[in-house]
């Protein structure tokens, strides 16, 4: 069954819109023809075809999907890799367009999902099987897979109660789309019963748990933080990351945390906001409440009276954590927020606080709140309590740790339930 025609003709419609938006985005021009081509085409000739193609539609899928991409790479296998955004396509080319990859992997971005452009890129590309990650569904892509039978696979798959509602609310797009997947491997039983509520039927989904659990930091960065560790006299400090944040919780974050910074100055706190459109501004806030602020971008060391150190870089997150004793993991503070991934901080056995606002990882924020593994503070003032406790209650930090790996460590292997599935459609 086709898409619907209204859909198609939306999509006509906010095209120019689109366009400006990469335009407003692009730091140049040649930037802005060049995701223009991948967006709009005429597409550019592939490196490779009949490649395993990863649509992850930004940075945090990408990281998510990284160890199955990684493990087919190392098998010799042909991959694509497709995103939605400039942050997702930076890390891609970032963790794979280099040896021993370059010449197996391609990063572009998702072309705007109108029939006939996706017919195009299906022509040009000829992928043998598609693998959505988590939640990144689009009418046209899933049904020109179906069409051309190449087998279409969402994994890692997670929806919240609030993205179920919106799904719900266009039957005549969600049915089809998900009627047309060949297989839905999910996180949790909540995500499959609302895809399965939404139009899947039962025996082509599955529970397989996230592939986030299977992750282990890069020694890169643990041995990069060390270095720092030396080189800045960081051993003597304790040191806060505030990390993914949104707008407004640097400014709240900060503006509570600052007495406490002001009154020890062997206190640190680390900013890694989650966009880099906002790197100024958050730079901004920092200098508005007479922080002393120093900047990655800048190249510049965290000195004896830095205050704040804003980490306005790309892909360096796990550096950051390594740093840390405590460390709140942003947009959860904000609204309407959804939340960003605890994991990370928590192989590095860093105390781990959030805000309220945690839909978008609800069933794996609950499993560590029943095993008092993360602290949730309902306010910018209490996460600020929170994060300062950490610092000042070993004991109170130590168990936080200890209990995070406990839930680690009985959640790993999904991974390798998802590889199973996966080889059954190569």
């Amino acid at each position: 069954m086709a898409t619907p025609f209204w859909y198609n003709a939306a999509l006509a419609i906010v095209k120019p819109l689109y366009k400006w938006r990469i335009k407003k985005r692009a730091q140049n021009m040649q930037q802005y023809q060049q995701e223009c081509l991948e967006r709009f085409g005429p597409f550019q000739t592939p490196k490779n075809i009949q490649t395993i193609w990863f649509h992850c539609v930004s940075f945090g899928e990408t990281n998510a999907a990284q160890p199955l991409i990684e493990h087919y790479l190392k098998l010799g296998h042909r991959v694509l890799v497709t995103n939605t955004t400039k942050t997702g396509q930076a890390r891609s080319k970032s963790l794979f367009l280099k040896a021993p990859y370059e010449a197996l992997f391609q990063a572009v971005y998702l072309p705007a999902d109108q029939h006939d452009l996706i017919a195009d890129f299906y022509q040009k590309y000829q992928p043998k099987l598609l693998i959505l990650v988590e939640t990144e569904l689009w009418p046209n892509l899933i049904d020109q897979a179906k069409k051309l039978n190449v087998p279409c696979l969402l994994v890692n798959a997670r929806l919240s109660e609030k993205s179920a509602k919106g799904y719900a609310k266009v039957p005549s797009l969600t049915r089809p789309m998900l009627q047309n997947l060949d297989r839905l491997l999910a996180q949790d039983l909540a995500t499959q019963q609302r895809f399965i509520d939404l139009g899947i039927e039962g025996n082509r989904t599955e529970v397989v748990g996230s592939i986030k659990f299977d992750i282990a930091a890069p020694e890169q960065f643990i041995q990069t933080a060390e270095q720092l560790k030396q080189a800045w006299h960081l051993s003597s400090r304790k040191i806060i990351t505030i990390a993914s944040t949104h707008s407004p919780e640097e400014e709240k974050l900060l503006t509570s945390l600052k007495p406490y910074l002001d009154q020890h100055p062997d206190r640190l706190c680390i900013v890694v906001p989650r966009h880099p459109e906002r790197f100024d501004e958050v730079f901004h806030v920092a200098q508005s409440l007479n922080l002393n602020t120093q900047r990655r971008s800048l190249n510049q060391s965290i000195q004896s009276d830095t205050q704040v150190y804003l980490a306005d870089s790309m892909g360096e997150m796990w550096l950051w954590y390594a740093l840390s004793q405590a460390c709140f993991v942003g947009g959860s503070l904000n609204e309407p927020g959804g939340g960003h991934n605890i994991l990370e901080p928590m192989v590095l056995d860093v105390p781990t606080i959030i805000g309220p606002n945690y839909f978008n990882f609800q069933v794996i924020v609950d499993e560590f709140l029943q095993a008092d593994a993360v602290k949730v503070g309902s306010t910018a003032d209490e996460v600020a309590e929170l994060l300062v406790r950490c610092l000042q209650d070993a004991t109170f930090a130590q168990q936080l740790s200890q209990h995070a790996i406990e839930v680690l460590n009985r959640n790993k292997g999904s991974v390798q339930k998802h590889i199973a599935v996966i080889d059954g459609y190569l």
